[in-house]
């Protein structure tokens, strides 16, 4: 199964920036049998650059959505509309090299069953943070700092390195794993859904890695920054709804509040920074 080919879903909005070097990497990739773009209503030119790429390789189809349902409800869309047993996430601001995702595929096969991903340097050569990840805590954070920082230092030792999730910028897993568990939770539209699904990854028994020997360049958030706000909103919502499903049976009622006022005590800051990066 490590050499069965790979289909790609990648879910753009306003991503005009990226999304042609996006696309010629991954139509240069090898594993790749299908390539779907699902776009959430962009506005920009986009679809221009998608329909280029379509015309010369009969590997990449256009979903195009009437609105923007969000990131979970595409990738969805796009992994029902291919049928090759391998599935990747990509990013239209993440940048892949040419065997970035067979050796990922070899990396989850080894395992038996996984969901792999990859490390991810930005423009400055900064590590992204989401790609090695633990489970957030809510309670503990309310208590500590310490404990809001999620991020999992490299394992030199482990080129395969066991993580409680990775980031939905890139992971690859079998098609059979992400049916078994039902896909992404449709009820996030943005953030939080790649803890979800790792998670519930987990919780079917599979491994969650990251390859610390693969790695690309992420251009992050190119298509958020015109919408600052609706972002911030949804991460905080994301946030919240990930601590209803996974952790909030566990605590009791004036936890349950304190953490609901964590979290969107910090929403208006955060909607500020946001605004003013803009």
């Amino acid at each position: 199964m490590s050499d069965g080919g790979i289909a790609v879903v990648v879910v753009a909005y306003n991503s005009e920036e990226t999304l042609d070097e996006c696309l010629a990497r991954l139509r240069a990739a090898q594993g790749v049998e299908e390539i779907r773009v699902v776009d959430n209503a962009s506005r920009d030119a986009g679809i221009d650059i998608v329909q280029r790429h379509a015309l010369a390789d009969a590997r990449l189809r256009f979903i195009a959505n009437p609105d923007n349902p969000g990131f979970a409800v595409a990738c969805n869309q796009g992994a029902a509309a291919s049928t090759a047993p391998w599935l990747a996430f990509v990013n239209p601001d993440c940048f892949i090299e040419a065997d970035t995702l067979a050796r990922l595929r070899e990396a989850a096969a080894s395992q038996g069953d996984a969901l792999v991903g990859g490390v991810m340097r930005g423009e400055d050569g900064a590590l992204d943070a989401a790609a090695r990840r633990r489970d957030p805590d809510f309670a503990a954070m309310l208590r500590s700092r310490r404990a809001r920082e999620l991020s999992i230092p490299r394992d030199p030792a482990a080129p395969l390195q066991p993580v409680d999730a990775v980031s939905g910028a890139l992971m690859v897993l079998p098609r059979s794993l992400f049916a078994r568990i039902g896909g992404f939770d449709e009820g996030y539209r943005l953030h939080a859904e790649d803890l979800d699904l790792c998670r519930r990854v987990r919780q079917a028994g599979a491994m969650v890695a990251v390859a610390n020997e693969a790695e690309v360049l992420h251009v992050r958030g190119v298509s958020s920054r015109a919408r600052p706000l609706f972002v911030e909103w949804h991460k905080h919502r994301g946030l919240w709804r990930y601590f209803r499903r996974f952790e909030a049976a566990r605590r009791g009622r004036i936890t349950r509040m304190a953490v609901f006022a964590m979290i969107w005590g910090r929403f208006p800051l955060a909607a500020l920074r946001a605004a003013l990066r803009r």
